[in-house]
């Protein structure tokens, strides 16, 4: 049993998903800290003049606040990311195919927390990546202590084998405490990406996946790992 844990992004780059397809249970770890001037709110597109950051308004009422608890400040910035998409991808093969499905989500969406969107949107597009992976919140796995503390937990009480981790985990993780366990550590390598026929040079790897979905349509397997 392949587990991974991670904070929600918006719109998150192919990198993200990659972990999600190699999991067989993927956790979105909410219970965690909100942090400013993050992927939890924001991604970046290409545009004709240059990486755009996108980036939903929220409210913070607190250092404390969790990630769970972080509301978005209004929702305006539904129809705004919609046009921004659409006016930079619309002529791009694969918007065609899914454009109508961000559409919807965009303009009929009304989640209010951060996490809900963020929750939406994963699942909607490993849903468009045809993946099988089980998809669960932490709030259905009590924890506590520290963090590595937190993340042997989810793992145990998902009977986990491995705990597959993005490489900047690195920096903090106490490997003791999964060896304690019986769970392996494996690391992903985000280094063997191919480019792929992207809009506007130079090419950049790290943006949103919505960046390789409408650029190359159906041929999306061959640029994820």
């Amino acid at each position: 049993m392949v587990v991974s844990i991670l904070q929600s992004n918006y719109i998150p780059w192919k990198g993200y998903f990659d972990i999600i397809n190699k999991s067989d249970c993927f956790v979105i770890y909410d219970e965690v800290q909100y942090t400013k001037n993050d992927w939890r709110n924001r991604n970046k597109i290409k545009t004709n003049q240059g990486v755009k950051w996108l980036t939903i308004p929220v409210s913070v009422k607190s250092s404390s606040q969790r990630i769970s608890e972080t509301e978005v400040a209004n929702q305006i910035w539904r129809k705004k990311h919609w046009s921004t998409i659409k006016e930079n991808y619309g002529r791009q093969v694969g918007f065609e195919m899914f454009g109508s499905v961000f559409e919807e989500f965009y303009l009929k969406g009304s989640e209010s927390f951060l996490s809900e969107i963020n929750r939406s949107l994963i699942s909607l597009i490993s849903n468009i990546l045809k993946f099988d992976t089980n998809i669960l919140d932490s709030t259905m796995f009590p924890s506590s202590g520290c963090k590595t503390s937190r993340l042997v937990q989810i793992c145990k009480q998902l009977n986990a084998t491995t705990y597959l981790s993005g490489p900047s985990a690195r920096n903090y993780i106490d490997i003791k405490m999964f060896q304690e366990e019986n769970i392996e550590i494996e690391w992903m390598d985000y280094s063997f990406y191919s480019q792929y026929p992207q809009i506007y040079p130079p090419f950049e790897h790290n943006v949103s996946i919505l960046d390789l979905l409408f650029c190359v349509n159906n041929d999306y397997k061959n640029f994820l790992l």
